[in-house]
């Protein structure tokens, strides 16, 4: 698919039907059950379900809710049913049941995002190889292809994303090819892999969305604002979402441009509000009927996120974030390493936090292709030191991931190989490349920031109120790898001329079409592209990819295993648990 010129961008796919078939198959399969049940639920389930079905659904067919600790409580009912995870931690506490299965795979959160709600995924996968959420992948794929296909062209990189694409072509080929020959609503689907961009996840959101998230933990699509936020002695729980007036239009703004935004509502507001002076009874009672009631709202909500952005502010001076935000540029563009790495050796002298000590680590080390031994021996220490000895095994995790290396003896060649591809042919310069590639399973991330122009050139400074690209939801600093290769290869059509970049990747791309579907350029469903993140997606992608779908008249929708950012990714590799 050549993305077009800027057009309107289609309407999403109606993912509520998500939602119904979820409920519906529970409430079937609690039904199949008479007499007296008491229903157990596994904790990280109850705000999935919650998005589901309410209590008043459930409460037709069990008697009892509780929620599944480490232990089951004792019920008085005649039957227990357990709504838990495939998880051994959960099944040693239940002995000699009836199984069903509730083909409960996919949660929208948005028009455009839809979550497994698998946060554990990342590191099941990519640190210990475990494969047991592959086959659910596959059926959430072919769920959504049968709902909303036949997918047209089908993208995809890593080793993850080529298992599940497999695995859900098997299960295509034993099904009865439902949906086809039917108009399909998305036309093209993208898979990648956590580990093909993990700079985009470690670095600090700045998205007012991404913030949110950093700051308060967005959850299952809603967040908890405490007193900070609500200037009250109570907190409230905010469903964060399109149907959020206020929040719709600054979600995906940097941050600098949110108070403005704001401050401007506000005024439109009051003068809404001031109306009201010059009318007659009849004027009055048309306006206490008809827009009364949705100014309340928009006042409230308006509230809250001033509230918000006030709370973000004070964090964030007082954890020198402007600071930080100038180490990880540097980091990213690769000037002034030695400052930037005194700067991650105070953060952890001061002991700021264990979690943002990683996060800079790992960007450092990432970034540099592995951190030199002299170094790599220095931060562990000082970290120990700080945190404490038992954080040894994280640092095992950490290198096993490949997120905080140690370079070891001629590693360290990547700008030596973009120089010596300037003097020499491609096919010479690849096998160069191949060459290096072989030493280890390393980021590359120098060679491909270069060869896909991460790192914008400015003349002047950035124009975070006009953004020209998606670099604007770093502060103009870097394109998000994963959003700059989804646009690539959608513009390509494939992943032809981008063979070394694939290279520098460690390979495992594919791209594979559906004839009958390509050949159907007029369809809308053209311009609706499924972008498939397996290990976590962050806001940051979401808001960049949000970008280039209304600068080229796409509609993105995103799948994610979880919603993920980089304390949620250092947290899943720690092994002291506080």
């Amino acid at each position: 698919m050549a993305l077009a010129g800027r057009r309107d961008a289609p309407e999403p796919p109606d993912f509520g039907i998500l939602k119904r078939l979820a409920r519906d198959q529970l409430v079937y399969l609690l039904e199949q059950l008479p007499g007296k049940k008491d229903l157990f639920i596994e904790a990280d389930l109850m705000s999935p379900l919650d998005r589901i079905a309410n209590v008043s659904i459930l409460k037709h067919d069990v008697d009892k809710l509780y929620k599944v600790e480490t232990r089951p409580a004792p019920g008085a009912s005649d039957q227990f049913c357990f709504l838990v995870r495939p998880r051994v931690r959960t099944m040693r506490f239940i002995a000699d049941v009836t199984c069903d299965e509730w083909s409960f795979y996919l949660l929208p959160l948005d028009e455009d995002i839809i979550s497994m709600e698998l946060p554990e995924f990342f590191r099941d996968y990519f640190l210990e190889g475990d494969h047991r959420w592959i086959n659910p992948v596959a059926r959430a794929l072919q769920l959504l292809n049968s709902l909303y296909g036949p997918f047209g062209k089908t993208h995809g990189i890593g080793r993850c994303a080529k298992m599940s694409y497999e695995l859900w072509r098997d299960l295509e080929e034993e099904g009865d090819g439902e949906g086809q020959g039917r108009k399909p609503e998305i036309g093209h689907v993208f898979l990648m892999d956590r580990d093909t961009d993990y700079v985009t996840a470690l670095c600090s959101q700045v998205v007012y969305e991404g913030l949110v998230d950093d700051t308060f933990r967005i959850k299952c699509g809603s967040v908890d604002f405490g007193p900070d936020v609500t200037s009250s002695d109570k907190s409230i729980k905010v469903l964060l979402n399109s149907q959020d007036k206020v929040f719709s239009q600054i979600r995906n703004e940097h941050f600098s441009n949110v108070f403005g935004f704001l401050s401007q509502k506000s005024r439109n507001l009051q003068a809404q509000y001031d109306r009201r002076r010059g009318m007659d009874i009849k004027q009055m009672k048309d306006f206490v009927s008809q827009e009364l009631k949705g100014l309340k709202q928009e006042h409230r909500l308006l509230s809250l996120h001033i509230g918000a952005c006030e709370s973000i502010m004070k964090k964030k001076t007082k954890q020198d974030f402007q600071e930080t935000i100038k180490a990880e540029h540097s980091l990213l563009e690769g000037f002034d390493i030695r400052e930037s790495t005194s700067f991650i050796e105070e953060h952890i002298d001061r002991q700021v936090s264990p979690v943002e000590s990683l996060r800079l680590m790992c960007l450092l080390s990432i970034t540099e292709n592995g951190l030199i031994p002299k170094d790599y021996r220095s931060l562990k220490t000082q970290y120990l030191q700080s945190y404490g000895p038992e954080h040894l095994l994280t640092f095992h995790n950490l290198k096993r991931i490949g997120l905080l290396t140690e370079q070891a003896a001629g590693e360290t060649l990547t700008a030596v190989e973009s120089k010596v591809s300037k003097l020499v042919t491609d096919r010479a310069a690849g096998k160069i490349t191949d060459a290096f590639s072989s030493l280890a399973r390393k980021s590359n991330f120098r060679a491909i920031s270069k060869k896909l122009g991460l790192i914008p050139r400015l003349d002047g400074e950035y124009d975070l109120k006009m953004p020209r690209d998606m670099a604007y939801v770093f502060g103009g600093a870097y394109v998000p790898l994963s959003c700059k290769i989804i646009e690539q290869v959608l513009e390509r059509r494939g992943w032809q001329g981008l063979e070394e970049v694939v290279r520098l990747l460690n390979g495992n791309e594919f791209s594979v079409s559906d004839s009958a579907v390509e050949d159907n350029p007029a369809w809308d469903c053209q311009r609706v592209i499924l972008a498939v993140f397996l290990g976590g997606c962050t806001f940051s992608e979401i808001a960049a990819l949000r970008f280039l779908g209304k600068e080229r008249g796409c509609k993105f929708i995103f799948l994610t295993t979880a919603i993920t950012n980089s304390a949620r990714m250092m947290e899943a590799m720690i092994e002291a648990k506080a």
